[in-house]
């Protein structure tokens, strides 16, 4: 079973900062239904216009009828993950948007659980309403965390031994893709052992302040959940599996507005330098999607996604254009002087939106194979048993037979033994082919 969907694209405003207060900045962006508008100070006239899957405005006071609050995206947002989750599909979320643009509030939140903890929590609430409904299901939780710092990629929940991470190597499986070889993998039985890992990596991300953030992320983030379900379906073992990639991304900066030098000028260039090979995967893979909704035939520099020019898209190239359901979340400062960093999160997100992936639920093939014929032999099973079709080649050969007993001429029954053959040779082919499908059946369930 596969699905085509594209990226499921939310952008989200917050509140002016202190910083942006300080400079008396404008609000230049406003919101209207999925709609969003931006207008460029220097020339007030001047309007953009997107449109996206959900336009969220938290820029008002929280007690505001119209501010959206963590639980509403989670509900637009968080609960088709968990419902992916338990389909068997790989689902994937990440946030994109320039330093101190609210991801990680989004993502991890502050005081109030964010994005993460939610689908993971949703996920354990609904694992524990399965095994009340089918007692003979069960379930299991996996969970990795890593952060790209400076091209390199660092297991969260694993502690420094002499002082310095152990930088770990990306390698790729023919069927499983790109992964990081070395990376911990802890199962989980419940969501507050899972929050204790999540809370135990982020303390050890790496983090510094900046002009623009006090507690600017320095890394990519992604917090990786494998989750394994097996139960009865029908009679027949079934095994599915999940990876979900919660990412949450280091902003992209200008280092003329951060302030920064030396080790911080270092980070700033390698986390413009993914967020740009990011930038040209969407585009590649956008181009590529228009071009297969067009139905061209035509191949050009457009076909090539240029995923392995950097650990970011390399390790994400499942969840951009390959087999998982993705969102991304596009974080937007209000502010006059963040215009051009929010434009080009805005076009950024507008691109996004037009990949399109190819989804597949993960689950054994053998089991696959068996439920596929189980139901093609129940339905050829239905139709031998006076399903309209058959039913109606069995009139036919009636009438041949009545036709062939009241010809008188050699030309009348020749053309009643003709269509006597035809309507007992489409019948034949109906039993031949049902019987094909039980033997098959039975050899796939007797491996």
């Amino acid at each position: 079973m596969s699905a085509g969907s594209a990226v499921k694209v939310a952008v989200r405003l917050r509140p002016l900062n202190s910083r942006e207060k300080k400079m008396n900045a404008k609000e230049i962006i406003k919101m209207v239904g999925k709609q969003t508008v931006i207008q460029n100070p220097n020339m007030p006239t001047d309007l953009k216009k997107f449109s996206f899957d959900f336009s969220y405005n938290s820029s008002m006071d929280p007690d505001h009828r119209d501010y959206i609050t963590q639980s509403q995206v989670y509900n637009d947002l968080g609960k088709d993950v968990v419902k992916s989750c338990f389909d068997g599909y790989n689902a994937c979320v990440f946030a994109y948007g320039q330093t101190g643009s609210g991801k990680s509030y989004t993502m991890m939140g502050y005081g109030e659980m964010g994005l993460i903890p939610r689908i993971c929590s949703g996920i354990f609430d609904r694992a524990a309403k399965e095994l009340i409904k089918e007692p003979d299901s069960s379930f299991v939780a996996e969970v990795g965390y890593l952060e790209i710092y400076n091209e390199k990629v660092r297991d969260l929940l694993v502690d420094k031994g002499d002082g310095e991470y152990h930088s770990l190597k990306v390698r790729e499986d023919p069927k499983l893709g790109p992964f990081v070889d070395g990376l911990s993998s802890h199962t989980v039985l419940d969501f507050e052992s899972m929050d204790a890992l999540m809370a135990k990596g982020n303390a050890m991300r790496t983090t510094a302040a900046t002009n623009m953030n006090d507690t600017s992320s320095r890394s990519h983030a992604v917090f990786t959940l494998r989750f394994t379900q097996a139960m009865l379906i029908e009679g027949v073992p079934c095994e599915k599996t999940s990876k979900i990639n919660l990412v949450d991304l280091a902003g992209s900066e200008r280092s003329s507005s951060t302030g920064a030098t030396g080790a911080r000028l270092k980070e700033g260039a390698n986390i413009n330098k993914s967020l740009t090979c990011l930038g040209l995967v969407i585009h590649a893979l956008a181009e590529r999607s228009q071009k297969a909704a067009k139905k061209s035939s035509k191949k050009g520099k457009g076909d090539f996604v240029p995923y392995r020019d950097s650990i970011l898209t390399w390790l994400l190239r499942e969840s951009l254009g390959g087999n998982s359901k993705t969102i991304m979340v596009a974080a937007l400062s209000p502010a006059d002087v963040n215009y051009g960093e929010t434009l080009s999160t805005l076009h950024y997100a507008n691109r996004a939106k037009n990949i399109v992936n190819k989804a597949i639920v993960n689950e054994d093939e053998n089991v696959r194979l068996i439920k596929e014929l189980r139901s093609e032999v129940n339905r050829l099973k239905e139709m031998l048993g006076g399903d309209e079709a058959i039913q109606a080649l069995e009139d036919k050969k009636a009438e041949a037979l009545k036709r062939l007993e009241d010809a008188t001429t050699d030309e009348e029954r020749a053309a009643a033994e003709a269509e006597l053959t035809d309507a007992q040779s489409e019948l034949e082919s109906a039993s031949a082919s049902a019987d094909a499908k039980v033997a098959a059946l039975e050899k796939a369930e007797g491996e």
